[in-house]
């Protein structure tokens, strides 16, 4: 069992940065292949970013890639989303969440391949 606890999220304006962070229980978090995804209202929770267990292959849906970064501490049991150059598109609630699968570009967007999820932190941009 993994507990998940987000947190990090804000108002910030358009151009800014934020870092989430997200925190889990349990002493297995190393065996995990950690994500993030984010739901804006009125829309499907959509894939972010995803880290492998060892933190050595990274995975980002092409909206984020070269603003976002994953990034996972298996020490403090913890995974990270540096968000730079936010725009209003990007405002929604970030989920962190923890799963068991083998990994490729397809497997990592598919919300069922993740088995733990945390609450979600709020992210806004104003323009």
């Amino acid at each position: 069992q993994v507990q998940l606890v987000e947190s990090g999220g804000g108002l910030v304006q358009a151009g800014g940065s934020l870092r989430l962070s997200c925190a889990a229980s349990g002493r297995t978090f190393s065996t995990y292949t950690m994500g993030w995804f984010r739901q804006a209202p009125g829309k499907e929770r959509e894939f972010v970013a995803t880290s492998s267990r060892s933190g050595g292959f990274t995975y980002y849906a092409d909206s984020v890639k070269g603003r976002f970064t994953i990034s996972r501490d298996n020490a403090k049991n913890t995974v990270d989303l540096q968000m730079n150059k936010l725009k209003p598109e990007d405002t929604a609630l970030y989920y962190c969440a923890a799963g068991d699968f083998v990994l490729d570009y397809e497997s990592v967007k598919r919300r069922l391949n993740y088995d733990y999820w945390g609450q979600g932190t709020q992210v806004t941009v104003s323009s």
